[in-house]
């Protein structure tokens, strides 16, 4: 038997009554559960520009009596702020590029995604990598994000996987667009890229420190915490199994990211269905449980992606071991769940199953 779960995470989205908001909403959205975003990018509009104009203030002043370690002060706080912000702004334009969401007007559907990235640091080319390439090869070898070559539970091996995106990324998600037919994607991310690249320039030479806090910070930081997250995402391989959107992925359930994330830690249910609404994955989850045990499905407790990265970079097993859910009801030793996680995060040098013969990084 299947030992009984109990999901904690949100299967509803919130509602807001029939004021002015939800009515507009109710016409402009494709989909009435996703005025949650709507309110989203409200407030952090309004925050953000709150910040960057209190930001700008304090560094911009030539006033003698804000000494420069007051200036450093404000950058700090004001990076402090944003890493709580940031979060939940990622996820919500990950839902929304796998499912339409701004009916009218079209130009604020166009002008929502690029609005987030300028005032985040969000990479601009996030839709066209995710989209474009990620998804349509779950993570195989052709992905530039694939960890299958990588030791996952090696930090080096990280630090490998995050420069040669960060560095080579565009050319290489350009080239794939390209080849792949999808040139208007691939122009898309180049123009977006190159527009991010030049604001960030600007700002930056004009005030040194608020370009750094607003702009050139927040971009280096996010674009390492979204692969810090991929990288838990799809830790763990399962080369006995053909990969299907289960065999290279994680689900994290029972976790505060959940709630303030719209259940991102569903990440084996995404890959299933990618456009299935957030509201959903817990439900279907619960509904194809005996699949993810059939499967050998790995599914966390009380954690999330990224922690389940920074676990497997400090050889923290035995809290994986005491988080990973025995889906199936049986006794399962600690040792025999570290024994069978540590055989997942070694470099696929074979995977018969889908014809891969060597890794692209040595152990």
């Amino acid at each position: 038997m299947v030992e009984a779960l109990v999901l904690r995470d949100p299967k509803a989205a919130p509602t807001y009554g029939d004021g002015p908001l939800s009515r507009f909403c109710r016409k402009a959205l494709f989909e009435a559960r996703d005025e949650v975003f709507v309110r989203l990018t409200l407030r952090r509009i309004v925050q953000m520009l709150a910040l960057m104009a209190a930001l700008f203030v304090v560094v911009h002043t030539r006033d003698p009596r804000v000494p420069d370690v007051a200036k450093l002060g404000a950058m700090a706080v004001y990076l402090a702020i944003w890493g709580y912000l940031l979060p939940p702004v990622i996820l919500m334009l990950h839902n929304t590029m796998h499912r339409p969401f701004i009916k009218e007007p079209k130009w604020l559907a166009w002008a929502h995604p690029y609005a987030m990235s300028m005032l985040l640091g969000i990479p601009t080319g996030y839709r066209e990598h995710h989209l474009g390439m990620h998804h349509a090869e779950d993570n195989m070898q052709k992905d530039l994000s694939s960890t299958l070559g990588y030791r996952r539970d090696s930090f080096l091996h990280f630090l490998a996987y995050f420069f040669r995106f960060f560095f080579l990324g565009i050319f290489e998600v350009t080239g794939y667009l390209t080849q792949a037919k999808k040139r208007k994607m691939a122009r898309r991310l180049v123009v977006g890229e190159l527009v991010h690249f030049c604001v960030m320039v600007a700002v930056t030479a004009f005030d040194v420190r608020f370009g750094l806090a607003a702009f050139v910070i927040p971009f280096l930081i996010c674009k390492f915490m979204m692969m810090v997250g991929n990288w838990g995402q799809h830790a763990f391989i399962n080369t006995g199994r053909k990969n299907d959107g289960v065999a290279n992925a994680i689900t994290c359930i029972n976790v505060g990211y959940n709630a303030r994330c719209f259940n991102d830690g569903y990440h084996v249910g995404h890959h299933l269905r990618a456009n299935r609404h957030w509201t959903e994955l817990p439900g279907d989850f619960e509904k194809t449980i005996e699949m993810y045990v059939r499967e050998g499905a790995i599914v966390f407790q009380g954690i999330d992606f990224f922690l389940v990265s920074v676990l497997l970079w400090t050889g923290s097993w035995k809290t994986l071991a005491r988080c990973y859910v025995r889906l199936d009801g049986k006794e399962r030793s600690d040792e025999d769940v570290i024994a069978m996680l540590k055989s997942r995060v070694q470099p696929v040098r074979v995977w018969a199953a889908e014809a891969i013969g060597e890794a692209t990084v040595s152990a």
